[in-house]
């Protein structure tokens, strides 16, 4: 009976006693899934597998819930990217178990290698989502994709800054491809697919998103990117796991510092002790990838955003805010004015200057400078130095 290659390759995650690394064993062997199935259990054996995977492969009459499958992943507006595919992505052919394929809703293209995770706390303080949007945000406007999990908190806030930004961003699922979670997240991943990201996921269609698939699912997650910035994580957090694996595939881990006492931010804060990249603005990571980036300084990743028109094409920050006309109301308080006055449009000061010039304490200015800079009112350049917008 004629059967298509996707049937073989769904298949071959199906066969017990095949995992990520015995799939790509067989397949680095025999080339692709249809030559596995088709070989003799001798030639099988002399890929070095199990005994018990020669005889599974051999045993396995499972093709019509195959093609039922195949029906409806079609049938949720989904695809199959085989790790034979032009399209899979390279950096995570180059971790120690890729996946052999992952289910895409979206854009997934051969040369994409420019991403970034951004991940951390699902609870996470107003202070967190915040960071999160904004390196989104500023990530995706230098033409890096972002990654994340999709999940509440840090994950949404990042995913939404990079939308914001008119930018490109990544889920990675650990769920089914067609089972969207949390489910008022379905708009953001709607809006992910249509400006050109993607869904990703290794799982069937309809897989629940239990507690055990999110380890898994971590290692992809990392795998994709060049860097993985946790912001806020507490001591047993989901996403330490995450910064164990990137770490184990050599990528690089930053961290976003927070007070010592949120109980939030120890395991972001243990990453630093740990020799984790600190983070305070996305200058931190661009210059640190650099090098990845096709040895590009920050200020040309920057240059060559613009040239594409991908911050001349979005509303600025400062256009939101002024005709949101929130400037009045938030010159009323005291701090603001306080910093407000240290500043010009047309001279950049240091965030020391800023502090000694407004009296306020370090905690107090950085805070109420990353919500001006939200906000439009106030624009950050490399350097930690600021200027009216």
């Amino acid at each position: 009976m004629d059967r298509s290659a996707d049937t073989y390759w769904l298949a071959l995650r199906r066969v017990r006693g095949i995992g990520p690394r015995t799939a790509h064993l067989l397949l680095e062997h025999f080339g692709d899934a249809e030559r596995i199935f088709k070989a003799s259990e001798a030639e099988v054996a002399q890929a070095g597998v199990p005994r018990n995977v020669v005889k599974s492969l051999s045993d396995f009459d499972d093709f019509a819930e195959v093609e039922k499958e195949l029906c409806e992943i079609t049938r949720v507006g989904a695809r199959l990217i085989r790790w034979t595919d032009p399209d899979y992505p390279v950096n995570l052919r180059h971790i120690a178990d890729p996946p052999p394929l992952l289910y895409a809703r979206g854009e997934m293209h051969p040369d994409d290698v420019r991403f970034v995770a951004v991940v951390g706390a699902r609870a996470a303080s107003d202070a967190g989502l915040r960071m999160a949007n904004r390196l989104g945000f500023e990530l995706a406007a230098r033409q890096l994709t972002v990654v994340s999990g999709l999940a509440r908190g840090v994950d949404g806030a990042a995913h939404q800054g990079a939308l914001d930004a008119g930018g490109r961003t990544v889920a990675v699922m650990g769920c089914g491809i067609d089972v969207i979670y949390p489910p008022e997240h379905r708009k953001l991943a709607d809006a992910m697919i249509a400006n050109h990201g993607a869904l990703l996921s290794e799982l069937p269609c309809g897989t629940p998103p239990i507690a055990e698939n999110f380890p898994t699912r971590n290692r992809i997650l990392s795998g994709l990117a060049l860097g993985v910035v946790i912001v806020e994580a507490a001591e047993k957090s989901g996403s330490l796991i995450t910064a164990r694996m990137a770490l184990e595939q050599n990528r690089q881990v930053f961290a976003v510092p927070g007070s010592p006492l949120n109980g939030k931010t120890r395991g972001s804060n243990r990453l630093l002790k740990e020799g984790a990249l600190l983070v305070d603005c996305v200058e931190d990571v661009i210059e640190e990838l650099a090098p990845q980036l096709g040895k590009l300084s920050s200020a040309e990743t920057s240059n060559e955003a613009a040239r594409a028109g991908g911050l001349a094409k979005m509303p600025s920050r400062a256009q939101k805010f002024n005709e949101s006309n929130n400037l009045a109301k938030i010159d009323e308080r005291p701090q603001v004015k306080a910093i407000l006055s240290c500043l010009s449009d047309s001279e950049r000061l240091h965030v020391d200057a800023i502090i000694e010039g407004s009296g306020l304490n370090p905690q107090t200015v950085l805070e109420y400078l990353l919500e001006l800079e939200l906000e439009g009112a106030v624009v950050q350049h490399p350097g930690k130095l600021f200027s009216l917008s």
